[in-house]
């Protein structure tokens, strides 16, 4: 039996009611991220290969490892 992901909403994310948000949920092996408004489509992945891509975007180099 598969549990209710509990979503929250990113700080960055425009307070209002719309469906502007990223949502994130944790479970025990791996992160969830959705747009709010295609609630259906989920990206999976773990803690490393998204923090990679956080380290990446915010060094202006995405698709470069950093050293």
């Amino acid at each position: 039996m598969t549990q209710a992901r509990h979503w929250q909403k990113s700080t960055f994310s425009d307070g209002s009611d719309g469906d502007t948000c990223v949502e994130l949920a944790a479970t025990p092996t791996a992160l969830h991220l959705r747009e709010s408004d295609t609630p259906d489509t989920e990206l999976t992945t773990t803690v490393a290969p998204l923090a990679h891509l956080i380290r990446g975007v915010k060094s202006g180099h995405p698709f470069h490892p950093t050293a």
